[in-house]
């Protein structure tokens, strides 16, 4: 893991690194492996791995500087730019430049940090000592203050994990919080705010839509430069054996399989992939290995193609793979794997900042990313950044486009062969567009507390039950009614704050969360299947990225294929016009058929996890109930499958945070770590949170 970590205190104080609380007793306070950016009054520190061209300082005067940690397309001079800008009050220049980056100004007494749009590096933040600190990862917070878990977020995240309104600003550790995607973290003087830099548009007159065409000229001339920013970035040859390292030991310094140095990328076939190794391939410069290392082909990319040799059904993808490596400019590793790949097959691993459901297939990325490069492009992210989320179809209908409905409804007609699927699916959308935001989530605490979590089956079903303002996820109906009575709790709560506003439309707003979870999970992902001294570049979730993705029309998002179309489009303004047969066709039957085969394999090892689990000493869950879950699922039950990987990752994160040693700061013999006493005894759900109070649980659950 690689994290920034500082913290701003009431008053100006003297000394490097030294902790407010600490100048009575003399006691130093830094993070384990930094390097101190700068030094007191509010120090900032880089903890990890990073790379020499990863961490940048700026500075005008000795209280005017920024740091820049990250790939960041922007110049010594552009930074400056910035910095002078941010000194005026403003913080969108920070986020405006191509890369994915933390940019951090100090300015006086006031610092600022900056998160990202998409949620990819997020910031959180604490109370501590009078003032606050602030890192780019929870866990590093969370030993600092020695924070307990928030029981009622994991509850939360594994009860509705795509409704922002349930999780709040919380994290998984009391005390610790994070600021929503598009903020950012003011602190003068210890005190914080926090500050959206994205524009609002105005309710009183309708923002204009984008012409289809510019606004795709826009997203291809935001990949390209994301693309071009890494392939600019130094280039890293791995060393053969790193050294002493904490918690590894000789034999895994001295893996099988070492990142090739250079710059590759996946291609498993589907668009988001291939369109990121032909534009690395194309672009001018040496997109490959470094010559002398490897395959020695300094022109090449490497393109990694995963095969797994216990399911069908992805032969199509392996062929359009085949074909687009056929590019001189690619060189192609299919890395065969069996069982020992599969989702579940392999549960140890490393710690997290926080649990996500990819933890129950890290091995299996691993498997890929170990033949992969130093530099790595994935195309995770696409999916959420250029597809239409059901619900806006609503949005078309607020807007008054109807005819822009006929196409999608006529292939979730098509896919279901009903001819009432169009009039349900219209009714469905004219019901969300015409309900109030406060009872949409009210309606979603309702269904928690009944445990209702009935919804049609099928491409239509998943439509339908999307089209709504919240929703339980998959892992709700395996929840305790303690649980879900403190969930429905948590809804009703964020139901009495301010909401987005009169003309808000539901489709956007559930788009913007869809996109957080998945790169919450990503983040996860690269932490758990890390390869060492191996970067992974996900260029969609790139802020310049994400806002020319924002500006496609919705009548264009909505249309069945929109995405395959859109890259299509992109690779022919880049020059790339030879595409293969089936380009953009769905590729998701084969990694749900993964996912059912790895839990037939492994699920005597999941019933075994779950006999005393942690879950279940937290009250969320009952151990036996999971466990005939799990054995249903693995009989082939329908709908089985769905919410049993976030359970799985829950526990093994939970087990995973309890057995580790040591914390993340120094200097501190008396502070011990996060979650210093386990887990809390059952029933403290409401005690903790202080929200069930004499609220009953919910029966049928």
């Amino acid at each position: 893991m690689r994290w920034l970590v500082g913290w701003s205190s009431t008053t100006a104080r003297t000394g490097p690194a030294m902790a407010p609380d600490a100048h009575d007793s003399g006691e130093t306070v830094h993070p384990v492996g930094s390097q101190l950016l700068w030094g007191d009054p509010d120090p900032l520190w880089a903890v990890g791995d990073w790379r020499p061209d990863e961490v940048r300082v700026i500075k005008a005067d000795d209280r005017t500087r920024i740091a820049v940690l990250g790939t960041c397309g922007a110049s010594d001079e552009q930074l400056r730019v910035g910095l002078f800008a941010a000194r005026g009050g403003a913080l969108r220049h920070l986020t405006a430049w191509p890369g994915s980056y933390t940019a951090v100004v100090q300015v006086g007494r006031r610092v600022t940090i900056a998160g990202d749009l998409a949620g990819a590096r997020p910031v959180f933040h604490t109370p501590w000592a009078g003032g606050t600190a602030y890192a780019t990862a929870a866990l590093p917070l969370a030993d600092l203050i020695e924070a307990h878990l928030d029981i009622g977020h994991l509850a939360a995240l594994l009860a509705c994990p795509d409704v922002p309104e349930a999780l709040h600003d919380s994290t998984p550790y009391l005390g610790v919080s994070r600021i929503p995607p598009g903020h950012a973290l003011i602190l003068r003087d210890g005190a914080r705010e926090i500050a959206g830099y994205e524009p609002v548009a105005s309710l009183a007159v309708a923002a204009p839509q984008m012409d289809g065409a510019r606004a795709v000229d826009g997203v291809r001339d935001a990949l390209v430069e994301a693309v071009r920013t890494r392939l600019a970035a130094p280039r890293h040859v791995p060393d053969i054996d790193p050294g002493p390292v904490p918690g590894m030991g000789p034999a895994e310094r001295r893996g099988a399989r070492m990142p090739v140095p250079g710059i590759g990328a996946d291609l498993s076939g589907g668009p988001a992939s291939g369109t990121l190794a032909l534009l690395a391939a194309g672009l001018p410069g040496l997109p490959g290995t470094v010559l002398g290392h490897g395959t020695g082909a300094g022109e090449r990319l490497l393109a990694v193609t995963f095969n797994d040799l216990t399911t069908r059904g992805s032969e199509a993808e392996l062929q359009r793979a085949g074909a687009i490596a056929a590019n001189p400019r690619l060189h192609h590793v299919v890395v065969a794997a069996g069982e020992e790949a599969l989702p579940y097959a392999d549960l140890d691993g490393p710690l997290t900042d926080e649990p996500g459901p990819s933890l129950v297939t890290a091995a299996r990325h691993r498997a890929r990313l170990s033949s992969g490069s130093a530099d790595h492009f994935t195309g995770h992210g696409a999916r959420q950044v250029l597809d239409a989320h059901p619900a806006r179809l609503a949005d078309l209908l607020m807007d008054r486009r109807r005819r822009h409905l006929v196409r999608p409804v006529a292939a979730l007609a098509k896919a279901e062969g009903s001819v009432l699927v169009p009039a349900r699916v219209y009714a469905a959308a004219r019901r969300l567009a015409r309900t109030p935001y406060r009872s949409g989530i009210e309606d979603a605490a309702v269904r928690l507390r009944e445990g209702r979590f009935e919804e049609p089956a099928g491409a239509v079903g998943a439509s339908l039950a999307a089209l709504a303002w919240a929703r339980p996820g998959p892992a709700a109906r395996w929840l305790t009614g303690e649980a879900l009575a403190e969930v429905s709790v948590r809804l009703e709560q964020a139901a009495t704050r301010p909401g987005p506003g009169p003309g808000q439309h539901p489709g956007e707003l559930r788009a913007r969360a869809a996109l957080a979870r998945h790169a919450a999970d990503l983040r996860v992902l690269e932490q758990a299947a890390e390869v060492r001294f191996q970067r992974l570049h996900a260029p969609f979730l790139d802020n310049q990225v994400v806002r020319a993705c924002r500006a496609l029309p919705e009548a264009l998002r909505v249309q069945p294929g929109a995405r395959a179309d859109i890259l299509r489009t992109v690779l022919e303004g880049a020059g790339v016009a030879d595409l293969p047969d089936g380009w953009g066709e769905p590729t998701l039957a084969s990694s749900t058929a993964a996912v059912g085969t790895g839990l037939r394999v492994a699920v005597e090892e999941l019933v075994d996890l779950f006999a005393a689990p942690l879950l279940a000493q937290a009250g969320l869950v009952e151990g036996r109930v999971v466990q005939r879950a799990l054995r249903e699922a693995a009989d082939g039950e329908q709908g089985g499958l769905d919410g049993l990987a976030e359970l799985v990752s829950t526990e093994l994160w939970l087990r995973r945070l309890l057995s580790r040693r040591g914390t993340c700061w120094t200097g501190t013999p008396a502070r011990a770590r996060a979650v210093p006493s386990g887990i809390t005894p059952p029933g403290v759900l409401g005690q903790q949170r202080g929200a069930l109070g004499s609220a009953s649980s919910p029966s049928g659950v």
